[in-house]
Parts: C-alpha cells; sequence; structure tokens
C-alpha cells in the first residue's frame, strides 16, 4: 500500500469526504442512523458490514443518488448536502447491479459513459480501448454487454466507472457472485487504482477482502458504525494471541466444555463439528491436548496455527459470525 502522511486520528492530511450525522430512512426502518466518518485524500477505506447493514443506502446518498434526511456531507470542499449533486463531476461510481445498457456492447457501452462526461469523440474511444486492454476484454469489446459473463460485466462496469479519470471512486460490493479468478483480477485492479492515488470507498461483506485491501475500515451493522479504525490498530488486542486450528475425527459430540474444564489456561470454542480452535496468550502445548482427544476415541489430523485475523476482532464487535456474512444472499439491500 502507498505511504500516507499521518497529520490526524484518521491517518491522512487532507480530508477529501467528510459526513456528519447521517440519517436515511424507509417508512419505519432506519437504514442509516446518524452515522459520521472522514476518508482521506488517497486512502483506500472500507465499509464492512453484512446486507441490509446500510452500506449501499450511504454510498447512494454519497453520490447524489439519494437524499439524506438529516446530516451533512462534503466531498472535495463542496456541500453536497444542499446539492447531491455538486460532487458528481469528481466521482466514479459503480454500483452493486450493473447500469450499463445490455444490447450495445462493451466498447459502445464505455464511449456512450465518456460522452456524458463531455470527452471528445477522439478521447473516449482511446480511453475505451485502453481500458478494455487494461481489464482483459479486448476480445469482448464488440460483443453485446448481455452477452457477458458475471465477472466480465463487473469488470466493465468498473472500467465505465472511471473512464472519466475521477479522483473518487465509490465501489459497492465489487466482487459479489463473480468466479474467484474474476474476483482476483479485480482486486488486483482496485489495488492498482490506489496505488496510483485514487481515492476509493468500497462496501463489502466479505471480511478477508476488507482486510486485505484497505488501510481503514469501519463496520456498520444495522445503520450504525460501531467501530472506524486502521486494519493494524483493530489487529493489536490479539496481535500476541496465540491460535491453533485443531481437526479432528471419530469424536460424537462437542468436546469444547471438556477441554475448557481439562486446561484452564485456555480457551477452547468449537468452529464446527469436527474442528475446534485454542486460544491462549502464553505457547500453546500441543501435545496433552492430542492425548486428550486420544483418550476419548478421536484421532487429531492436523493442528494448524493461525495468524491474527479481522475477523476474530468483527465476530466480537458485532456478534455476527463470518459465515453468516459469506452466506449471505439478501436481495433486498439497505
Amino acid at each position: 500500500m502507498q505511504a500516507s502522511a499521518f497529520a490526524n486520528k484518521d491517518g491522512y492530511s487532507e480530508q477529501l469526504i467528510t459526513v456528519s450525522d447521517l440519517t436515511k430512512n424507509f417508512d419505519n426502518v432506519k437504514a442509516v442512523n446518524k452515522i459520521s466518518f472522514n476518508v482521506g485524500k488517497g486512502e483506500l477505506f472500507g465499509f464492512l458490514g453484512p446486507n441490509g447493514a446500510g452500506k449501499t443506502t450511504t454510498i447512494n446518498m454519497l453520490t447524489g443518488l439519494a437524499r439524506p434526511d438529516s446530516g451533512w456531507i462534503n466531498i472535495a470542499g463542496l456541500n453536497c448536502s444542499k446539492n447531491p449533486k455538486a460532487a458528481q463531476h469528481l466521482i466514479g461510481v459503480v454500483p452493486d447491479e450493473s447500469n450499463l445498457y445490455p444490447e450495445l456492447t462493451g466498447f459502445v457501452n464505455l464511449c456512450f459513459c465518456a460522452s456524458l462526461y463531455g470527452i471528445s469523440k477522439k478521447e473516449r474511444i482511446s480511453r475505451a480501448e485502453q481500458l478494455l486492454a487494461d481489464f482483459n476484454l479486448e476480445k469482448a469489446g464488440n460483443r453485446k454487454f448481455n452477452t457477458y459473463s458475471k465477472g466480465m460485466k463487473r469488470k466493465l462496469t468498473i472500467a465505465a466507472g472511471i473512464i472519466h479519470r475521477p479522483p473518487i471512486l465509490f465501489l459497492d460490493e465489487p466482487t459479489t457472485g463473480i468466479d474467484v479468478a474474476s474476483a482476483r483480477h479485480i482486486r488486483g485492479l482496485i489495488s492498482k487504482l490506489f496505488n496510483e492515488g485514487t481515492t476509493i470507498f468500497l462496501t463489502t461483506h466479505y471480511i478477508e477482502e476488507a482486510e486485505r485491501l484497505c488501510e481503514r475500515i469501519a463496520f456498520i451493522v444495522n445503520g450504525h458504525i460501531v467501530k472506524n479504525d486502521t486494519v493494524a490498530n483493530l489487529i493489536q488486542p490479539i496481535k500476541n494471541l496465540k491460535t491453533l486450528l485443531i481437526t479432528y475425527t471419530n469424536l460424537a459430540g462437542n468436546p469444547e466444555e471438556k477441554l475448557n474444564k481439562a486446561f484452564p489456561e485456555f480457551e477452547f470454542l468449537q468452529e464446527s463439528n469436527n474442528q475446534i480452535k485454542v486460544h491462549s496468550e502464553k505457547t500453546i502445548s500441543i501435545g496433552p491436548v492430542i492425548r486428550f482427544f486420544e483418550e476419548q476415541g478421536a484421532e487429531v489430523t492436523e493442528a494448524r496455527q493461525l495468524n491474527p485475523s479481522l475477523e476474530e476482532i468483527f465476530v466480537e464487535v458485532t456478534g455476527i459470525e463470518a459465515d453468516a456474512m459469506k452466506n449471505e444472499k439478501n436481495d433486498g439491500k439497505l
């Protein structure tokens, strides 16, 4: 990640996005409830939370697609609370669902998007061709958008969002619902844009994605920001915690309670039917634990050390299990 000059609590000397007490209601539902945060110039800021947490609603308000009920938005010194469209020439938006035209080719879609920003014909043709090459879509450039795979559609949507070279890019769930290879490529493109100086606001419900890409992350749950800090600071409380993941077979029931009684110096947490985590602030001596399993008639097939991760902090702060985040398929997003 690129270096940044830390000059305030958010880590950046110049704040490009400032949000204060932002609120949005839908009937009796508070989709976003008095949230406040800053995004520094050149920062890759992550909004991490489950579906329905308020991520998409927040992006829609920041990009002028929805009006807040109350609160204040300032982007690049422009008051976007009074005039939601004030900063649109400075931003690129990649929505969670593609907004491109299915009957147009990839190339024509890009040229059309460029024309909306007043880019000359010669320049928009040049930029469209370059972006198709950068996104590995050259061979598909003359195909209609509705023939693209999900991964290809997502890549072209991102290309359309940056064709006018905006200094600020909003990405809403950029890798949701696409194949692993496409997701990896898109993360690489996001990192490249960030390293080139683009300020990026990214929403995701993939904890590993947020940890891998973002320098600072806000946890949002039920319309509230419950935590907002750098990844390094978020992980600090568990940095020195030793964790083992033990995989076993041939043991009925849940051994968590018995293990906690037998080894009070450790903390055991059941992960699945045949996996259990061991936490300790001291070095874990695995031999006695393995013998315990053997005495119960079980066999330990693997004991693997785990590095501290954002997942543990997220679960602790929000009470939401990581697997629940991964498996969410709600269509109704807030």
